[in-house]
């Protein structure tokens, strides 16, 4: 960041309207820092922006009133910033472009600022007492501006301090890339963080910048309140909170440096800062004016040099036409001399090469020779092992037939005996039963008699069981 850029984001359009170049709301103030809302929105207004307001308990805005004629003033009712007024607080940033938090307003409003952050989604930039009780998951579209010490009591509200031990020990650059990694979900809400210190560090979601700008005297009371309200300042014209960051940093240490050599010492206050930001637009024209006429030297020096080395590049080309035109008369002449010796070469290469073939031909010829012999002679082999083959399987067919020639011999012995077994057999069977059947017929014979006898007395049994019963007299029955 430079001052030519600082010009460009102050810079007006010349149809610029009122409104256009944003308003600003600074919310804070108590009865004991009653000139840090009034110093932030004096800075604000002296950043560009069109409006600087002030919401603040109803005796401290009257106070604000009568030290400034160019603030906008809203009357809170209570002593301190309160939960009761809160909602009406939000309602009111709503109509602003930017709004500043916590600048004088002390531990007794932190409720009102924790209610603050959660509810409001305007463009804000949080610095001082409203940032101690917070954690970086509480914040969107912030631009936050703690010291070191306010940064460590947000990192131990947001469980991370482990970092702490980290960043005491390590480089600036090392602790902004530590911050950057440590802090993702913070910085992808939206969110911008500006530490301020010897040297401030800016880091967004993928950006990070230091500013070198300012000296010891900066520490006194006001200077980070000024810091504050050029941020808000330049937020309401820009909505860019990492542009507005830098910036705001860079002139506020830059007017710091111009107050260091002015009173020759750290005798300058906040107040200092003020007056000298006025003389800063001045400055800037005048620095811009220096850096156009500038540039049109550098312009006009670079169309004569342009000329120059046109007036150059044309002897140039008309020196090196002549050269060409040597160079290719003489490479002509190579040219033809390479041609000689190529054709000369080529007659040569194809001589070679004809030798080359016909030895390569007779090559071929003695190797198609000995495959041919080579085939023949195993052509040969394996017609002798197929005739042994051959005959050997002659031997085994007929070992085979006279095996089962033999084998035919035996089931055919085996047959006959067996038939002849079954013949004795069957012999002996029918014997046999000769034999029962003479038996039974003689056994017949012998049992004839005692039949008859039976049938005699069968048949007196019977008529005797056959008489007819007699009849009962009636006499018993009457």
């Amino acid at each position: 960041m430079n001052l030519g850029q600082i010009h460009k984001l102050m810079d007006r359009k010349k149809t610029s309207h009122k409104g256009e170049n944003g308003y600003a709301l600074v919310v804070g103030g108590s009865e004991d820092y009653v000139t840090a809302p009034a110093i932030a929105a004096l800075a604000a207004l002296r950043a560009g922006c069109d409006l600087a307001a002030v919401a603040a308990p109803e005796k401290v805005a009257w106070t604000i009133n009568m030290i400034s004629l160019d603030l906008v003033t809203h009357k809170l009712p209570g002593e301190t910033l309160n939960i009761k007024n809160a909602k009406d607080a939000v309602k009111l940033a709503d109509r602003y472009d930017a709004v500043l938090l916590g600048n004088g307003s002390t531990r007794d409003s932190d409720v009102f600022n924790q209610m603050f952050v959660r509810k409001s989604m305007r463009l804000k930039v949080v610095d001082a007492d409203a940032l101690k009780t917070l954690s970086f998951k509480d914040f969107t579209n912030s631009l936050l501006t703690p010291h070191w010490a306010e940064l460590e009591l947000m990192l131990i509200n947001s469980g991370k301090e482990f970092l702490i031990q980290k960043l005491r020990a390590a480089n600036i650059k090392e602790q902004a890339e530590i911050l950057q990694g440590n802090l993702r979900y913070f910085l992808h809400n939206n969110n911008v963080i500006l530490i301020k210190g010897a040297t401030d560090i800016i880091i967004s979601r993928n950006k990070i910048a230091f500013n070198r700008t300012g000296n010891q005297g900066m520490t006194k009371a006001g200077t980070g309140d000024c810091l504050a309200g050029l941020c808000v300042g330049f937020l309401a014209k820009t909505q860019d909170l990492f542009k507005s960051a830098v910036a705001a940093a860079y002139i506020n240490g830059f007017i710091g440096d111009v107050l260091l050599k002015k009173h020759e010492g750290y005798s300058f206050i906040a107040s200092d800062l003020l007056k000298d930001l006025g003389e800063l637009q001045k400055e800037i024209e005048v620095l811009s004016s220096r850096e156009s006429a500038v540039r049109e030297r550098a312009e006009a020096q670079k169309k004569e040099e342009e000329r120059l080395a046109k007036k150059e590049a044309a002897k140039e080309k008309i020196a090196g036409k002549k050269k060409a035109d040597i160079e290719k008369l003489k490479a002509a002449k190579e040219a033809e001399k390479l041609k000689k010796k190529a054709v000369i070469e080529k007659e040569r290469a194809r001589k070679k090469a004809l030798v080359e073939k016909e030895k390569l031909r007779k090559t071929r010829e003695k190797e198609k020779l000995k495959l041919a012999r080579e085939r023949v002679a195993k052509k040969k082999l394996v017609l002798r092992e197929r005739a042994a083959k051959v005959r050997l399987r002659a031997k085994e067919v007929a070992a085979r037939k006279k095996e089962m020639a033999a084998k035919k011999k035996v089931r055919a012995s085996e047959v006959k005996r067996k038939l002849a077994e079954r013949k004795k057999v069957q012999a002996a069977k029918k014997k046999v039963m000769i034999a029962k059947k003479k038996a039974m017929a003689a056994k017949k014979k012998i049992s004839k008699k005692p039949a008859a006898k039976k049938k005699v007395v069968k048949s007196k049994k019977k008529v005797v069981k056959g008489k007819p019963k007699k009849k009962k007299s009636s006499k018993r029955k009457s």
